[in-house]
């Protein structure tokens, strides 16, 4: 009886010990599986060491994943989103642009994305014409929907916030290269563009539209003519003189480049009388003054040549018969017609008619 006791007793502790060792294997073995989904890498970007994973405004984590998943960069999926449940990644998905390294772990991974720490876009714009062309170049480089863009160029009300118009607002924009966030809306893009209007336009360059006698928008308005008719910048003051001094004259300032605009054909090398009767506000050949509106975006330097313009008694320039991008200046109109023959024999000569 008392051997029987033993040997159940015995059996219990071997039981006992079985079931704890099973409990320690099992605990490891969870722990194990726990520090693989965790820290093991899991970021595959096919033979790339980094790249960029764009996630639009209002995406999901089922959005995340189709990008993810879609180019083969996660390699064990229910670990990725075990660890998410596991952070709540799952309802912090942030939008952004967000920089990823080959082998990064779900932990490395899921911690940036859910930080919402982006990269800096770098965004460039040095020219355009139009406001349809200038919203095309932003979306381009952010998320910012081009025609929303271009619908707050045209709001009437939205821009009386700025002090603008539809016919005047691209002055707002000041091209340059600036630091966005790929997620930038169209209403934070003009945003940020005032300000950057209002860094510009600093006390001294307000000093000087003053001391010229022109608004801060007439400026931007002339100084788009001055782009449009050199992309040589030391000429530019030289041409905003000649602008000015017509406009101190009551002259019509007869700009070419706002017959093109007029016309809306952007290709036309050579603007003919047949041009000039064009029924637009835009064209200054009949009406005196500036135009209502820029006709493209004006540089930061063409800017600074219509308030800084050169003082002379030119009244006429044309672009020389060398095409080399200089123009020959007149005082008076008998010099400018010498001056003119000499340009339309050389587009004769290169067969240049329209």
């Amino acid at each position: 009886m008392v051997a029987k006791k033993k040997s159940k007793s015995s059996f219990l502790r071997k039981l006992l010990i079985a079931s704890i060792v099973v409990f320690i294997a099992g605990s490891l073995g969870s722990a194990y599986l726990a520090y693989w989904a965790i820290y093991k890498p899991n970021v595959n970007l096919n033979g790339r060491q980094s790249t960029y994973l764009y996630i639009p405004t209002g995406a999901g984590f089922e959005k995340v994943k189709e990008l993810l998943y879609s180019q083969n960069f996660i390699q064990n999926h229910s670990t990725f989103e075990w660890l998410a449940e596991q952070k709540n990644y799952k309802r912090k998905v942030k939008p952004g642009k967000y920089f990823i390294l080959s082998n990064m772990n779900n932990n490395q991974l899921i911690d940036l994305l859910r930080s919402g720490k982006q990269e800096p876009v770098k965004v460039i714009f040095t020219f355009a014409r139009t406001k349809k062309e200038l919203a095309k170049k932003i979306n381009e480089q952010l998320e910012a929907d081009a025609e929303q863009l271009e619908d707050l160029l045209n709001d009437a009300d939205f821009l009386k916030t700025y002090g603008l118009n539809v016919e005047n607002s691209m002055s707002l924009i000041i091209p340059n290269t600036y630091e966005f966030y790929w997620n930038t809306s169209a209403k934070k893009f003009i945003e940020r563009m005032a300000q950057e209007y209002r860094k510009f336009w600093n006390e001294e360059r307000k000093a000087k539209a003053k001391n010229i006698g022109l608004s801060q928008t007439e400026v931007s308005v002339l100084a788009s003519i001055v782009q449009q008719e050199s992309f040589i910048d030391k000429e530019k003051p030289i041409i905003a003189g000649v602008y000015m001094n017509r406009l101190h004259k009551r002259m019509p300032l007869q700009a070419d480049p706002t017959l093109i605009w007029a016309v809306g054909d952007f290709s036309i090398k050579r603007v003919t009388s047949a041009y000039f009767k064009i029924d637009s506000p835009y064209n200054t050949y009949k009406n005196l003054g500036l135009p209502p509106g820029p006709i493209c975006l004006p540089s930061v330097v063409s800017m600074d040549a219509v308030l800084n313009y050169k003082k002379h008694n030119y009244l006429y320039f044309c672009a020389r018969e060398d095409f080399s991008g200089y123009s020959n200046y007149a005082a008076t109109y008998e010099a400018h017609l010498k001056n003119a023959r000499k340009y339309q024999q050389a587009l004769n000569k290169r067969n240049i008619h329209k």
